[in-house]
């Protein structure tokens, strides 16, 4: 059932969506593989490493009115060894190389990639790092 629902999804990708897997697809980010719309348990994620153990979720104001479900289905995500970062729709459009280094440093275990808070998921600042 959730194999028929994600590929669906995966045909169906919001606008946001669709930028971020442009950016993902590939080994793009740090030589890793990314797939979207991935069944995992019984909840369909936006993106995953299984690689790294680490999700990404992309999400729109719908979000705000189901936190509580989101709260409890990351909870178990993380059970079960995973990451999960989550972005604001807007984030991967108006910053998506603030987006790509969030992921980058997760994927790396840096302290600056801490998940966002579940129920307000925080806007992006990337300061440029001097060369």
């Amino acid at each position: 059932m959730n194999t028929k629902r994600a590929r669906e999804l995966r045909k169906n990708l919001t606008d946001s969506e669709q930028r971020l897997w442009r950016l993902l697809k590939g080994h793009q980010v740090a030589g890793v593989k990314f797939r979207r719309q991935q069944p995992i348990g019984s909840f369909i994620v936006d993106f995953v490493c299984f690689e790294r153990r680490l999700i990404v979720e992309v999400d729109g104001g719908q979000h705000a009115e189901r936190a509580s479900y989101d709260e409890q289905r990351t909870t178990w995500l993380q059970a079960q060894g995973y990451r999960v970062l989550r972005f604001w729709n807007n984030d991967v459009v108006v910053n998506p190389d603030g987006v790509v280094e969030k992921i980058y440093a997760a994927l790396y275990g840096s302290q600056n990639a801490e998940p966002t808070p579940l129920k307000h998921p925080r806007r992006l600042k990337v300061h440029p790092t001097p060369v």
